[in-house]
């Protein structure tokens, strides 16, 4: 079974997407700011440390105790500085810009399989999505 999907036109043409995808300047721009940020080992620490302390608060939240003034006013300072370098700030947009293209060429795949034939945007888009920034 498994010779027979490698070896299928279908296969070979996601192959084919894939390679499409991934020779982008677009996405290759995106892959790039990812890159940057798991060189820079002190960024990757900092980003550790604030979704480190943003999850000990939502702990303490969903516990039912009361967040300190000083403890929010440490989460916004740690994220504020965290922000104003240009590879953390690059990482975050880059991974909310390829999880918007995942999510948009899943539905285009999704509604393939559904109508049975290729898609048109309209198929896709039909304007019941809210936030996912695909108009």
């Amino acid at each position: 079974m498994e010779s027979t999907i490698k070896e299928s036109p279908i296969m070979q043409k996601t192959l084919e997407l894939c390679q499409a995808v991934a020779e982008q300047p677009d996405f290759q721009a995106l892959k790039g700011k990812l890159d940057a940020f798991m060189r820079d080992e002190l960024v990757k620490f900092q980003f550790q440390q604030v979704n480190d302390l943003n999850e000990l608060l939502q702990m303490k939240q969903r516990s039912g105790l009361a967040l300190k003034d000083e403890e929010i006013a440490q989460f916004d300072t740690m994220r504020d500085e965290l922000f104003k370098n240009p590879v953390a700030q690059g990482f975050v947009d880059a991974q909310q810009e390829l999880q918007k293209l995942h999510e948009a060429l899943g539905r285009f795949v999704n509604k393939t399989f559904e109508l049975g034939r290729s898609p048109e945007y309209e198929d896709v888009f039909d304007g019941s999505c809210s936030d996912c920034g695909c108009h």
